[in-house]
């Protein structure tokens, strides 16, 4: 089990870095968009700092996730951002959640796996 959870762990990790990178340098092709898509992507051109601050997110997240010490901190850092990505398939791109569901469901397994590390977080002094 550990050689699966590290497989599965570095995969999803190296898909975020991926992800990250791609935000500073575009080396993936861009799908076509609907108008909606297009309204969106827009609105985030015009918010300068959005785009590199969610690359940076998911290039640091995807690093620490990757490595099985400092996992448990990945897991929340990509969080957010992935719920975002469920929230924009299931708003657009429903087709996109074959992809986004089983991440996102990879993210909560770290988090539950690693409950004894933010247990500390939520205890009284």
């Amino acid at each position: 089990m550990k050689i699966v959870k590290f497989i599965l762990c570095l995969l999803f990790g190296l898909m975020f870095i991926n992800a990250g990178l791609n935000k500073f340098f575009q080396y993936m092709p861009m799908p076509e968009l609907s108008a909606e898509q297009l309204e969106l992507y827009e609105a985030m051109a015009k918010l300068k700092w959005i785009t590199p601050l969610t690359g940076v997110i998911e290039i640091v997240g995807g690093l620490l996730f990757v490595f099985p010490r400092t996992r448990a901190l990945g897991a929340i850092v990509i969080l957010p951002v992935m719920v975002g990505i469920v929230a924009h398939n299931l708003t657009f791109e429903p087709g996109g959640l074959v992809v986004a569901l089983p991440l996102l469901l990879i993210n909560l397994w770290i988090i539950w796996d690693n409950s004894a590390k933010y247990s500390v977080l939520l205890q009284k002094e």
